[in-house]
């Protein structure tokens, strides 16, 4: 943590790429739960009908977004 205190150059870099990767991390986590869950309801759902399953997976990715808020 001493490298927060000291505001160097050098150092206000390391944070924005500790940052940077995180959020990277993160966004890919999320972007592959999201991928798994619509390929479930893709295959085990019982919605034949393809507008009623994107409106599903629609509704899923605003609950998570909601969720990571």
């Amino acid at each position: 943590m001493r490298w927060v205190q000291d505001p160097s150059q050098n150092n206000v870099d390391n944070l924005n790429s500790v940052q940077r990767e995180a959020s990277r991390h993160f966004r890919i986590k999320k972007k592959t739960y999201l991928k798994a869950k619509i390929y479930e309801l893709e295959t085990y759902s019982k919605i034949k009908n393809i507008r009623d399953l994107h409106m599903a997976s629609l509704a899923l990715k605003r609950v998570t977004n909601l969720a990571v808020v």
